[in-house]
């Protein structure tokens, strides 16, 4: 599956939901899972963690429905043709 067929899976699932939550508060959700993809990491927790990531992906892809955002669309207009820096792939920039 792509990624637009997953955001369109999280709006037909969630997207009523979402608008009544509000922008704010679903960036707030995210950024709450964002966390506790980190406790999961930290604690070396694999299964907690890739639970944990799909869940941040959900909330991030709610969060584009919410501001009409199509992030498979805008992921590619940044990134599609290399890193967007040095314009390689693979990127070459010095590691930071």
């Amino acid at each position: 599956m792509d990624l637009k067929k997953i955001q369109d899976l999280m709006a037909e699932t969630y997207l009523d939901r979402d608008k009544r939550r509000g922008a704010e508060k679903t960036l707030l959700w995210m950024l709450s899972e964002a966390g506790e993809v980190a406790d999961a990491f930290l604690k070396e927790e694999q299964e907690a963690l890739e639970s944990e990531v799909a869940d941040l992906l959900a909330w991030l892809l709610s969060f584009c429905n919410v501001l009409k955002i199509d992030l498979e669309k805008a992921i590619l207009a940044k990134y599609g043709s290399g890193c967007p820096l040095c314009g390689s792939k693979p990127c070459r920039c010095p590691i930071r």
